[in-house]
């Protein structure tokens, strides 16, 4: 079957914002959606907000709640953010309790056949702007119930062995590489890559070019 690989991540509201689109794409289309989950650019690259154009991050913002509000998605930015940034110096510090276990999560819940239900039930909780605390409580757990996965159970088997998770991440991150881009979410399609949430019909196209039939299509 073909495959798109989805090179994403939990910091990513635009990786957000393509989650359900990329459900929809499995479901509708005759293809298989592998997610590849990467850790997000300010981790992969720390100094990247020092350097950045100091307009990029208001029209991030913009940008991101008009895309929301007209897909009719429930949209907020974190809190906590998934990633500890001091904002008023785009300082991102060593320490950060947050990200790298939600990377290996996604990874966990590739390697158990459930890496699209986890990715979108989680990502819902962590941007749908209206939960305080998505790291506390039950909030995680139940959405990777939803997702066909037990919380425990994933964490476990990461605290295990978290070093070939991470190894799984850092071979992503090359193959994020390797298929053209830098940022999340691409979609990597027979070695062509389409980045943005605003590509995905740029893929489908590509992907009709290539004799992909919607599903019950003859």
């Amino acid at each position: 079957m073909p495959h798109v690989d989805v090179f994403w991540s939990f910091r990513s509201p635009y990786s957000y914002l393509a989650t359900r689109r990329l459900v929809a794409l499995e479901r509708d289309w005759d293809v298989e959606v592998r997610v590849r989950p990467v850790l997000p650019i300010a981790i992969r690259t720390p100094d990247f907000f020092s350097q950045v154009n100091p307009l990029w991050p208001p029209y991030l913002l913009r940008d991101t709640w008009r895309i929301a509000e007209q897909a009719g998605i429930p949209y907020g930015w974190p809190r906590p953010d998934p990633v500890v940034q001091d904002i008023a110096n785009r300082v991102i510090p060593k320490e950060q309790p947050y990200i790298h276990r939600l990377t290996r999560l996604g990874v966990e819940a590739v390697t158990r056949g459930r890496g699209l239900p986890f990715i979108d039930e989680v990502s819902q909780v962590i941007w749908n702007g209206k939960i305080d605390g998505w790291h506390e409580g039950t909030h995680l757990a139940d959405a990777a119930t939803r997702a066909g996965l037990d919380l425990a159970s994933m964490d476990a088997a990461i605290e295990a062995a978290p070093a070939s998770r991470d190894a799984v991440i850092e071979q992503n991150q090359n193959d994020l590489t390797a298929v053209g881009h830098w940022g999340v979410p691409t979609m990597g399609f027979e070695g062509e890559p389409f980045f943005g949430q605003d590509r995905i019909d740029l893929l489908i196209w590509r992907m009709e070019q290539k004799g992909v039939r919607r599903r019950g299509a003859r």
